[in-house]
């Protein structure tokens, strides 16, 4: 079974004279353990896809099933727990709550959710994301990196069925955004996490697994590693 499935999925805005088509038609599916990029400048529908793929938009027309559940089905309220469970989010912006230490942050959506933590599986997290010694510290305390790491691990700590990561790399210098990058691959690799990523950089967009270019609200080429190509 595919883990993330997009029909036929288009989002407009306006009317007539001024409407925009920031999806116009987009088929997507990705596998479970999958690590794909999505690339495209800005204005070309990657963000707004991603919205729609995580839940935070609603079509036009399309459907988007994550993990088999149809989710442009779900009512506001079962979508919000349904995103909570099944989905985690990586965004440019950190996000972390600033009076919440490094594992307080990483284990606060597991928490929310009134389910138990795996703490083995969080300790491995931490471990594999070279937090071990910020795990007391504060959001303050930290670099810009390792509070991207830190979000990383919130984001996988509930085991979602999908990370989808929004341009995770747009506040950091190159040398930093690598190590984020490999980290996330390390993630998708080591706990066979399925993860989308959105960015406007090819060179970071081809790490990935498959690399997957959008223009005008269209996919327009799709590259798995090997340089294999089909529209």
């Amino acid at each position: 079974m595919k883990i993330l499935e997009a029909s036929q999925l288009k989002k407009y805005y306006g009317s007539g004279d001024t409407l925009v088509k920031a999806l116009d038609g987009v088929d997507l599916s990705v596998e479970p353990g999958e690590f794909v990029s999505i690339v495209g400048t800005s204005g070309s529908g990657k963000s707004t896809l991603l919205h729609m793929l995580g839940g935070l938009d609603r079509p036009t027309s399309g459907i988007v099933k994550v993990d088999g559940r149809d989710i442009s089905r779900l009512k506001d309220e079962e979508l919000t727990i349904f995103r909570r469970r099944k989905i985690g989010f990586v965004f440019q912006s950190y996000n972390l709550v600033p009076v919440l230490n490094v594992y307080e942050n990483i284990v606060l959506p597991v928490e929310l959710d009134g389910n138990e933590i795996d703490t083995d599986y969080v300790e491995d997290i931490i471990e594999v994301l070279g937090l071990e010694k910020k795990k007391y510290n504060l959001p303050s305390q930290l670099s810009g990196g390792q509070q991207q790491r830190v979000a990383i691990a919130r984001a996988i700590a509930s085991k979602p069925a999908i990370l989808l990561a929004d341009e995770p790399t747009g506040n950091l210098d190159s040398v930093t955004s690598q190590d984020v990058l490999s980290l996330l691959k390390v993630t998708s690799d080591r706990f066979g996490q399925t993860v989308v990523m959105i960015t406007h950089n090819e060179e970071i967009a081809q790490l990935a697994d498959r690399m997957i270019r959008i223009e005008d609200g269209r996919i327009k080429t799709r590259r798995v590693k090997g340089g294999e190509k089909d529209a």
